[in-house]
């Protein structure tokens, strides 16, 4: 027998395989006609459909890297060829934190690129994605720490550091970035991480810890919220193509620090081991909720308990849909209804983000 072969010993069907000498292997092996989902798009410079994308690595010690999403703006009237190009108006400034259960997922995947380049043009608004650390190679609070690294990295910007930085996110955040308007927009458990982050920048804006940077929102949409004890919802909604039983009690076995059940604070923000929601200072926030997600009751508890809090929260509720919908092109394609609903996901967070 040869004990040096490479074997799987654990995986979640279609995303993710770990073999025995620890190494995981993410190509998508689920349906053929789903895989352009999960496809990287290369970055552009250049505007394409109105908008220019980036990667840029912000911290070279330990790889930490973003993807820059930035809209073009419309020529102003009577604009000569040695006028400014881009206005003079500073853009809101969306921090973005992907989902996949803390294990799956990557910003420049194609359903990522589809969805917040949408968002980026309708919003008029830089967004700034994470290249978050994944389970089971980084367990969790990797992915939290990449994403509040991410705000510090705005932080340090919008106080003039770094300012002989001649690349282009950097500059094209330095000249157009609203640094008093970053909203935090995370889906699936990336809305776990908004939550997160919005209550340690809440907490340390008293040292200056953050000061430069304001947090004027959060937006949490399909938030991988949920208790030990499963909801009604988890145990009895059909599963979705993007949301198995399996795959969150897999995700989460793989992202939770050892010993750790689905009541950690990171998942269940609203549970006992977290802390007290009425001592949090948390800015505004819209939460986005699927009417067939198997974690719509826990997403709506988490809400109920927030306003209980006396935080501001607004709901969307996508009526009839499933977990991140809105990410299926080919289902919006199909499903004009389906498409809709994604257009308002669009249109509710622009609104949101003027607004507040």
């Amino acid at each position: 027998m040869d004990t040096n072969r490479k074997t799987v010993v654990d995986e979640i069907p279609g995303w993710l395989r770990i073999f025995n000498d620890g190494t995981v292997d993410r190509t998508w092996t689920g349906p053929p006609e789903l895989g352009f989902l999960m496809s990287p798009v290369p970055p552009h410079e250049d505007f394409i459909d109105g908008v220019a994308v980036l990667d840029q690595t912000i911290n070279p010690n330990t790889g930490l890297a973003v993807r820059i999403y930035f809209p073009e703006p419309p020529p102003p009237p009577q604009q000569s060829k040695d006028e400014e190009v881009y206005p003079t108006t500073k853009l809101p400034i969306i921090l973005h934190f992907h989902g996949g259960g803390f294990c799956i997922s990557q910003p420049d995947w194609y359903m990522y690129y589809h969805f917040y380049t949408r968002l980026a043009r309708s919003a008029q608004a830089v967004c700034v994605s994470v290249y978050l650390r994944r389970a089971p190679e980084h367990p969790l609070p990797a992915a939290e720490d990449d994403a509040y690294a991410a705000l510090l990295w705005l932080r340090d910007i919008a106080r003039g550091e770094g300012d002989n930085d001649l690349s282009s996110g950097h500059q094209w955040l330095t000249m157009h970035g609203d640094f008093g308007r970053v909203f935090l927009v995370g889906d699936s458990t990336g809305g776990n991480l908004v939550h997160q982050v919005a209550a340690k920048a809440g907490g340390e804006e008293e040292e200056d810890v953050v000061k430069k940077v304001v947090v004027a929102g959060g937006v949490a949409i399909h938030p991988g919220f949920l208790r030990e004890v499963p909801s009604k919802s988890f145990m009895e909604l059909p599963d979705n193509p993007l949301l198995t039983r399996e795959m969150v009690n897999k995700f989460l076995s793989f992202a939770l620090p050892a010993g750790s059940t689905k009541d950690h604070p990171i998942t269940c923000p609203m549970g006992p081991q977290a802390p007290p929601l009425v001592s949090l200072r948390m800015p505004p926030m819209l939460v986005v909720v699927a009417e067939m997600d198997l974690l719509r009751d826990s997403e709506l508890e988490y809400c109920e308990e927030m306003r209980k809090a006396g935080k501001e929260v607004k709901v969307l509720m996508n009526q009839g849909m499933g977990h991140s919908f809105y990410f299926n092109k080919m289902g919006l394609d199909m499903d004009p209804e389906a498409a809709a609903q994604a257009d308002k996901i669009i249109e509710e967070i622009t609104k949101f983000i003027h607004a507040t």
